[in-house]
């Protein structure tokens, strides 16, 4: 089945009738669309589930248009893309509690929560923790998504610079419409609570004056229309793709080049300015870099 982004949400799904996937503990459908979890035990035994949201086929238009504010020139040219498979998503970025009930070990993030995105991951280590997994969980066969399921993901139907709207940028940390549904370098340090914040006072122009900046807990912000949390700001997430150029022609299923330099990042991070937290920003960076600012979500594709 094919459809546009903006009815994508609507779609029954066979879990609804009594089919979920094998790997699922639960199923249902909100507000948002379709959801299923699946868990399993940490070293302690105790049970970390983590919800993942059905995201129908459909088509949209990725990248940005040349008057967008913040726009960097890799963002263009604009051209329709069909995502031809369905595909299940995490709907929050991975914890360093999953992290650590499937690698059986301590986090390699600097700012350590349960709660928080794991974060200083490198690509290879992403894929490690989704083989690790998928060999956990019957038929749950993860991977990381591509830039193209990234973003139309993240837009959830929307055109716009975020899928809340419109951006207006006032200063290089102050873009007032990201604070409902991104942490971002304007207010990820309000309220922080860890002591091993990075200190934040020199950055210019916040949105709200803080001191100390870091990641947050997942899901504490506004998710987009299909229920996806933290998909703008919080971390930056590794994709499947080598970076490459756009190109104007119209794509089914893009995987970027078969080679390159850099793994492709989306999202933007806790730390950064207000125009890398939209929809249509991207990065790629050497696949070996450990940063606090990067970690990952996983996806599955699903036959339509």
């Amino acid at each position: 089945m094919m459809v546009d982004a903006t009815t994508a949400a609507s779609i029954q799904h066979p879990l609804l009738d009594g089919n979920p996937p094998e790997w699922a503990t639960a199923w249902g459908q909100d507000r948002y669309g379709i959801f299923a979890d699946f868990g399993l035990d940490d070293a302690e035994g105790n049970w970390v589930s983590q919800r993942m949201r059905w995201i129908p086929a459909g088509r949209f238009t990725m990248g940005s248009p040349d008057d967008e504010p913040g726009r960097w020139d890799d963002e263009g040219p604009q051209h329709e893309v069909t995502i031809s498979q369905s595909f299940w998503m995490f709907d929050t970025p991975c914890t360093q509690g999953l992290w650590k009930a499937v690698m059986d070990g301590e986090s390699p993030s600097y700012f350590q929560d349960d709660e928080r995105p794991v974060e200083q991951v490198i690509w290879e280590e992403a894929r490690e923790f989704i083989n690790r997994l998928n060999s956990k969980v019957s038929d749950l066969s993860l991977v990381l998504p591509t830039e193209a399921q990234w973003e139309y993901a993240c837009r959830a139907g929307t055109k716009e610079a975020t899928h809340a709207g419109l951006i207006e940028i006032l200063a290089e940390y102050d873009a007032p419409i990201l604070d409902e549904i991104a942490w971002y370098g304007g207010n990820s340090g309000v309220d922080f609570e860890l002591d091993n914040g990075v200190d934040s006072s020199s950055w210019p122009g916040k949105q709200y004056d803080h001191t100390q900046a870091g990641t947050r807990k997942v899901g504490k912000k506004r998710p987009n229309d299909w229920g996806l949390f933290d998909m703008l700001g919080n971390v930056w997430e590794w994709c499947s793709d080598w970076s490459g150029a756009y190109e104007a022609e119209s794509q089914v299923d893009p995987t970027g080049p078969e080679e390159g330099l850099s793994r492709v990042l989306r999202g933007g991070g806790w730390g950064n300015t207000a125009r890398l937290a939209r929809s249509a920003a991207r990065d790629g960076s050497d696949p070996g870099l450990r940063f606090r600012y990067i970690g990952f979500r996983c996806a599955q594709v699903q036959e339509s």
